[in-house]
């Protein structure tokens, strides 16, 4: 398993880089023939390859994950994979290529393995607006998903998850000289504070809605009265009914400042992952590991959208460790093997029953 994470790890596979996703596909398809045997195709997309393998039969549970990281290239030489003290480290260790590996080794237990596949996407990190039909697809034709993101803290399983989106606002005013003339303008930064305060008051903490003004821009000179700014907002909420609140939210902005306008474009693109999809799969899983806890997050997966159509599905069920997305990322590798012997015995569970 150590030398398979190597390999994956050390194929670096930042999003959108379409040369660096052709050899980090290639290399997870590799490892799934050598582990698994049969072959893994290649499906092309505008965001890079997606590999996708399945055993034959009718098909009952499909493995779910993504090659990409958030890591540019460069990164390994900076951060080379590294085990020691008990931790793997390396960029993408945790998120996700842990998940893979342990995933691979677990169905490589079973002695059938009819009725599994596994898609592994190229655009998770960046929306996955280019694999987001496949993943449907595939769900749907299996009828359970289990998703191989980094556990939860501890290493609990990902019951829940937060519906997550990203919105932009761009403001259009009027320049004009600021000294001079300043009244003469329409300023934009000033048209974006109001907006920004608005848009925060969409919050509802309580019930798990955070709307958060994340990035703006506005201006170009001291003296200059700025005609274009731009707000970027993260959205995460945890019901359907908050996702069309804040749409329609956000679709209803109007301006303060007379004759500026507003440009709204996003939407919330991962819908919410309830408590409920994963309720039958936890519950097999908790019957293999008394002890495995449960919790719900706020960041989103692939796993969103077959929960979403109703497709049972449970998160979390890759690396233990911690660190996504950072530079102190890290695996746990003790656990590596036992929680490759809980797929073992999650697939074997879901297909008998």
């Amino acid at each position: 398993m150590i030398e398979d994470l190597r390999t994956l790890v050390e194929t670096e596979s930042p999003s959108r880089d379409a040369e660096a996703l052709k050899a980090s596909a290639a290399a997870v398809a590799a490892v799934i023939e050598r582990r698994l045997g049969g072959r893994a195709a290649l499906v092309e997309s505008p965001a890079g390859p997606h590999v996708h393998w399945a055993a034959g039969g009718d098909p009952e549970v499909l493995i779910l994950g993504h090659h990409d990281t958030v890591f540019p290239l460069g990164t390994l030489a900076r951060r080379p994979f590294r085990v020691e003290d008990g931790k793997a480290t390396g960029p993408g260790v945790f998120d996700m290529l842990g998940g893979l590996v342990q995933a691979i080794h677990g169905l490589a237990a079973l002695d059938d393995l009819s009725g599994t596949e596994i898609l592994v996407t190229a655009d998770e990190e960046v929306g996955s607006h280019a694999s987001r039909a496949l993943i449907e697809e595939r769900a749907l034709a299996c009828g359970a998903v289990l998703v191989f993101e980094g556990a939860a803290d501890g290493g609990a399983l990902k019951t829940g998850r937060k519906g997550c989106g990203t919105f932009e606002v761009t403001i259009t005013g009027r320049a004009s000289h600021a000294g001079l003339e300043p009244a003469a303008g329409i300023n934009a930064l000033i048209e974006a504070s109001h907006q920004v305060l608005d848009i925060a008051a969409l919050s509802r903490p309580e019930i798990g809605t955070t709307v958060t003004p994340t990035v703006a821009t506005a201006g170009t000179l001291d003296n200059v009265v700025p005609a274009e700014a731009t707000v970027v907002v993260d959205v995460r909420v945890e019901t359907a009914a908050e996702k069309e609140r804040i749409e329609a939210a956000f679709a209803a902005l109007t301006p303060r400042l007379d004759g500026a306008r507003l440009a709204v474009r996003g939407a919330v693109g991962r819908p919410p992952m309830p408590e409920s999809a994963s309720a039958a799969l936890f519950a097999m899983a908790k019957r293999l590991r008394p002890g495995l806890e449960g919790t719900a997050v706020g960041g989103g997966s692939d796993g969103n959208f077959t929960a979403a159509l109703g497709v049972p599905t449970l998160d979390g069920l890759g690396a233990v460790g911690g660190g996504a997305h950072a530079d102190h990322e890290y695996l746990m590798v003790d656990a590596m093997a036992e929680r490759a012997r809980l797929v073992t015995g999650l697939v074997d569970a879901i297909r008998r029953a």
